[in-house]
This record gives structure tokens, sequence and C-alpha cells, in this order.
């Protein structure tokens, strides 16, 4: 009796041991705690929606608290590495746009891109130019027109200085369209200063400027595209027709810290796939005049941002940085 207590005993003490040397991670299943959500830019435009409609989506699948923590500024880049430095455990989550993502083009850039990894991208819409409704310009011609006739002497709104915006302007201005970059931080100054008749032109995905839109406040000039949009853009021209070699659409995806808990990754990414799939998503996407198939799993969205990042840097001619 007294062998097979000690036997008991050591067992017990064992089994106590091999727990106790686990992780924490290992030990409690994923999420034991809230999860905070960080948006790198200010409230109400398409990286928020995105970031709040996950968050909800997330409190509802996982069972867990999500607050939302917008934290804007560096294009995006202060709000992700607050994520890095927080999300070891895979507690800290963000939202990543484009404009952010080619910030790792530059080897100067405070944004460690290696250091996230992509739950998912979830939206991916095409870029476009945008007019005051009854300003000026109807039409991409009449850009065309005054920018020969005058070179700078048109303007348009951009994100800022090594994004995606000033690269497409850029380009343009390699193809004799010479239009003048002035940037603004927040998205709300770049919409004041079009409706207000201060910039000429904006640089924007349909789906951030629909309400002005459909107010008729703002008109379509130009979609940079490979073929037409459906309705309501049907009219609208897209880059190809012009001889125009660039895209580089808007993309949006939930990121994490690279190295965090597989286990954590794992059920966000899991969660994330079953909300591209819900009607909410799904209108949400048409809302936003997105591709219907933009989600990208964690498996694939590596490669796809990695070839967005090297799509940003034929346009600004840095592939042959290191």
């Amino acid at each position: 009796m007294k062998t097979l207590l000690k036997v008991f005993t050591w067992l017990t003490l064992s089994y106590l041991a091999c727990i106790a040397s686990l992780p924490v991670n290992a030990q409690a299943k994923f999420p034991t705690k809230p999860i905070e959500m960080i948006v790198p830019w200010g409230p109400g435009g398409g990286a928020d929606t995105l970031g709040r409609l996950s968050a909800r989506w997330f409190e509802v699948d996982l069972k867990v608290s999500v607050p939302v923590i917008n934290l804007p500024g560096a294009v995006g880049s202060i709000g992700l590495q607050k994520m890095i430095l927080n999300g070891s455990e895979g507690y800290s989550i963000g939202v990543m746009t484009t404009d952010t993502l080619t910030l790792a083009a530059f080897p100067d850039s405070n944004f460690k891109f290696n250091e996230t990894v992509a739950l998912g991208v979830m939206i991916r819409q095409p870029s476009g130019i945008f007019a005051k409704y009854d300003g000026p310009f109807k039409s991409w011609d009449e850009v065309i027109a005054a920018s020969k006739e005058k070179p700078g002497s048109v303007d348009i709104a951009i994100t800022g200085a090594n994004t995606p915006d000033e690269a497409t302007v850029d380009y343009l201005k390699s193809k004799g369209v010479d239009l003048l970059n002035v940037p603004f931080t927040k998205p709300s100054d770049r919409y004041v200063s079009v409706l207000g008749g201060h910039v000429q032109l904006l640089y924007e995905q349909a789906g951030d400027v629909k309400g002005f839109l459909e107010t008729k406040k703002l008109r379509p000039l130009l979609f940079f595209a490979t073929k037409r949009l459906p309705p309501p853009f049907a009219d609208i021209p897209v880059s190809a027709e012009f001889g125009y070699d660039v895209l580089l659409p808007q993309t949006r995806s939930i990121m994490a810290k690279r190295g965090a808990d597989p286990k954590a990754l794992e059920a966000m990414s899991n969660s994330l796939a079953k909300l591209s799939a819900t009607p909410e998503f799904q209108n949400f996407l048409k809302e936003q005049f997105a591709a219907p198939d933009s989600f990208i799993p964690m498996k694939e969205a590596q490669k796809f941002l990695d070839g967005e990042l090297l799509a940003f840097k034929k346009v600004k001619k840095l592939d042959g940085m290191k």
C-alpha cells in the first residue's frame, strides 16, 4: 500500500512539474484576455471601418473583448510598431493598408514589416482619381489637356510621401501628365481640400468617398485597373486604356506580430476566414466597391503582400535596392 502511495505521489508530482514547465500560452486556450485592435489611422476611414467590423466579429466568434484603439501617425507606422511591441502573445493586432506596407521599401523606414504576419488580407480595391463634381474637370482627357498646357498647374491631394499615391502621380508625370502633389496626413483634410475647391483632384478609393459620390459632390475621372469596373462605374475609363502600366490597388489586412503564439495566430486567422464568408462582410465589400474575392488567408497572404511591395518598388524604381 505504501509502495502504491509512493508511486501515485511520484506520478502526481511529475505531472505537475511537466505542466509547470509548459509556456503559459500552451496551458490555456486562446484567448484568455482582451485583444487590442490597433487602427493606425483616424476614426471614420476605410481602415477604421474594417478594424471595428473585425473587432465586433472576434467578440462574437472568439468570445473575447476587443477594444479598438485609433493611433494615427507616420502613414500608419506608429500604430503598427506599437502592435509589434505589444503583440508577442498575440493579444495585439492591427490594420495595415498598402500605404503603410510600401514604407518597407525604404531601408530607413521605422516600420518593420518583416516583424509582422498577415492574419488575412481582407479587402482589395482599385484606386482612382476624383474631382469636385461642379469643378473645372469633367473627364480625365480634360486633366491631360490642362497638365500639358501648363505642367504643374493641376494639383492633387494625396496621403503623403513614399506612398502609392505619390508613386502613381510620379508615374503619371513620366507619361506626360504633370500633376502637383499636395500631401495631407488625415483623409478628412484631403476631402475638405477638394470639396472646398482648394485642391483640384483627389487620389482615393471609391469606397472611402462613397457618400460624396452618391450626393454628387465628387466625380470619378479615372480608375487604375486593367478593365472597366462594374456599374456604377462602367462609363469611367481605366488606366490600361491610356497605356498606363501602374495599378497599386489599396489593400487592407489584419496583422499580428511575427513569432507570436502559433495557436493565437491560427485561431484569429480561422476566425477571419469565417468572417469573410458572412453576408455582412460581403455587403461591406460591395459598399467599398471592392473585389468580392478580396480575402486571402494567412498561408497565402505573405506571398501576396510581398508581390505588392515589389510592384511598388518597380514603380518607384527601387527594385534594385536590398
